[in-house]
């Protein structure tokens, strides 16, 4: 069992995402020519840190924490935390993480 298994309580990617609002993620949905969305991407900034959220499937999500510097937040060339996997593992690992790294 990983630790964020241990701290967090068990939850779907729904519940995940309401958490991610209440604390502060603003959300975009970049789409295609046709106006299908690609992906649900959240993003928060605090301290000096920029936190981000990529949903392109259930079992496709990249979470990353970077540093606030970064100038291209969906492709950055550094991260301080990154994850990739199925939506509510990645989903509760960045909402374990504390608020500054």
């Amino acid at each position: 069992m990983s630790s964020a298994e241990a701290v967090a309580p068990a939850f779907d990617i729904e519940t995940g995402l309401q958490e991610l609002v209440a604390r502060g993620y603003q959300f975009v949905h970049p789409a295609d020519e046709h106006g299908e969305v690609l992906a649900v991407v959240g993003v928060r900034v605090h301290d000096d840190v920029v936190d981000v959220v990529r949903l392109n499937a259930e079992d496709d999500v990249v979470a990353t924490r970077m540093p606030g510097t970064e100038e291209n937040i969906l492709e950055p060339e550094r991260w301080l935390w990154r994850r990739h996997g199925e939506g509510t593992q990645v989903l509760a690992e960045i909402l374990s993480l504390p608020d500054a790294c």
